[in-house]
């Protein structure tokens, strides 16, 4: 046995008074801190010793009383510092609607509808009746449900030429806002065109060329009393009383063309007996033996206003209608194309018998060397220049204006 050790029985009893953890520590209060380094290191040191005069653990500092530690489990968590200085930029959320509006006053079709798919705000401000107040729906391939959309914006001026519309049925409830609209040529059934027209009560110009109509759809173009100007040619399935009824409603039109509709007799003699007094420009050809010559006598007295007036195709007029047209003081432009019964000599007085006449067009009577004979003879009148009619048409066949209407221009056009 080493001489350092003692035996196990020798050594003093653990009381409370008299134990080595007592005496130490009664003598580590006497000794400074810096001491207690060679105490803890002595191989026999109590463990109790040891953690008693362990340094004591700093409490850490919760850095955030957040979510994290809402379920009890004690997490630390670090956080950004927030930002000393504000945000050089302006959020969209935070520009007022009239300005949002004035930016999408700007972007086209297609853009402007991606832009509706946003959120529920930017779909209202985007569908908002004053972004849509004129839209060009030429071009597109199934147009039945942009028109269905289109009408519940509020739109004045629609533009929808030569397109396929398929089932549809306008169910809004209020009247429609329309009041420049053009549909020539399109395919639409019957049925989704008076859902359309039976809405309409502010038409004022009007282009519903090639189209097949119904009793119903030309009562409702009778409730639209300010139409000024009506394009109903080549149209067909009405019925002469029904238009009848609408020409002496629509009592303020000035523009007229119903030619080469699918008319019997009783048809001309309703468009000559009720057409507006205030008329200035009329389209009625293509009506081979239905014109006569009395039907002129009664267009000429009941609307002695006409500046242009095309009666192509009548077959039944000769030189004895010159006399009947002459109380027509304001006739600038007449048209008889293929009036096979018209003498050309006849033709050689039309500029004393009209003083103001201008344009003359007698296509298939006049040609070859009678033409320059006759330009020669009536120089102040232009002789042949208007191979196509454009009363009240909203377009011409080419040309710069071929996408306005009616002079004017829509804003959104699915083809820019």
């Amino acid at each position: 046995m080493s001489e350092h050790s003692m035996p196990l029985q020798d050594l003093p009893c653990l009381s409370p008074r008299g134990s080595v953890l007592s005496q130490a520590r009664r003598t580590c209060k006497r000794r400074s801190r810096g001491c207690l380094g060679e105490g803890l290191e002595m191989e026999c040191t109590p463990t109790e010793l040891i953690q008693q005069w362990s340094p004591l653990h700093k409490h850490q500092r919760l850095a955030s009383k957040g979510k994290e530690n809402d379920g009890g489990q004690f997490v630390l968590a670090r956080r950004s510092r927030r930002k000393r200085e504000a945000a050089s930029y302006v959020s969209w959320d935070h520009l007022p609607d009239e300005l949002l509006l004035r930016v999408l006053f700007y972007v086209p079709l297609k853009d402007l509808l991606r832009m509706s798919t946003v959120c529920q705000r930017w779909r209202r401000i985007a569908l908002d009746e004053s972004l849509w107040h004129s839209v060009d729906l030429e071009g597109l391939t199934h147009t039945g449900p942009a028109l269905q959309q289109v009408l519940k914006t509020g739109v004045r001026m629609l533009r929808c030429p030569r397109s396929f519309v398929e089932e549809l049925h306008f169910t809004g409830t209020g009247p429609l806002q329309i009041v420049v609209m053009d549909l020539s040529s399109s395919i639409i059934p019957t049925a989704s065109l008076e859902s359309i027209m039976c809405h309409c009560r502010q038409l004022e110009y009007l282009s519903l060329e090639g189209l097949q109509l119904s009793d119903n759809i030309v009562s409702s173009l009778s409730k639209n009393p300010n139409l000024l100007q009506l394009n109903l040619s080549g149209c067909s399935g009405f019925s002469a009383a029904a238009l009848g009824d609408m020409l002496a409603s629509c009592s303020s039109v000035e523009q007229l063309n119903i030619a080469w509709c699918d008319f019997s007799n009783d048809h001309v003699k309703s468009v000559v007996g009720c057409v507006s007094a205030r008329l200035t420009h009329l389209n009625l050809s293509g009506y081979r033996e239905g014109l006569t010559l009395d039907d002129v006598k009664i267009l000429v007295t009941r609307c002695p206003h006409i500046q242009t007036l095309d009666l192509s195709d009548s077959t039944l007029l000769m030189a004895d209608c010159f006399p009947v047209l002459k109380p027509l003081a304001d006739l600038l432009h007449l048209s008889l194309s293929r009036c096979y019964h018209i003498h050309l000599a006849a033709l050689t007085d039309l500029d004393t018998t009209f003083p103001g006449l201008s344009l003359l067009d007698a296509f298939g009577i006049v040609s070859g060397s009678h033409l320059s004979s006759l330009k020669k003879e009536m120089p102040r009148v232009a002789i042949n220049s208007r191979p196509f009619s454009g009363v009240a048409r909203p377009t011409p066949a080419s040309g710069p204006l071929a996408h306005f209407m009616w002079g004017r221009k829509c804003r959104l056009r699915v083809q820019q």
